[in-house]
């Protein structure tokens, strides 16, 4: 019995959101303008095609690959336990694509 489930896939969506599918079942929206509006480390994510491509999972969460060779100290992550705290269960979006 895991004690936190794992993000297991990260899926982006419209406006600076990301999907992520977790290993209870779960669908979480994950709203990330509040911190791209920090900067900082997020300020990368500001860009959205460096958004939608070098979105991943990393260390069990939601993360973006900053160097493009997966290395998990090389990242920006998400805190999961903000993610299942805070972020919104939602409907799968792609089950609607799956049924079209």
């Amino acid at each position: 019995m895991e004690l936190m489930p794992a993000v297991v896939q990260a899926v982006p969506g419209d406006n600076f959101t990301v999907y992520a599918y977790c290993s209870d079942g779960a669908v979480r929206l994950v709203d990330v303008k509040p911190l791209i509006a920090l900067g900082g480390v997020f300020a990368p994510l500001a860009d959205l095609n460096f958004f939608r491509d070098r979105l991943t999972i990393l260390n069990d969460t939601v993360a973006w690959d900053i160097t493009g060779d997966r290395d998990p100290t090389a990242c920006v992550d998400l805190d999961a336990d903000q993610i299942f705290a805070e972020a919104p269960i939602v409907a799968d979006p792609l089950e609607s694509k799956r049924a079209g």
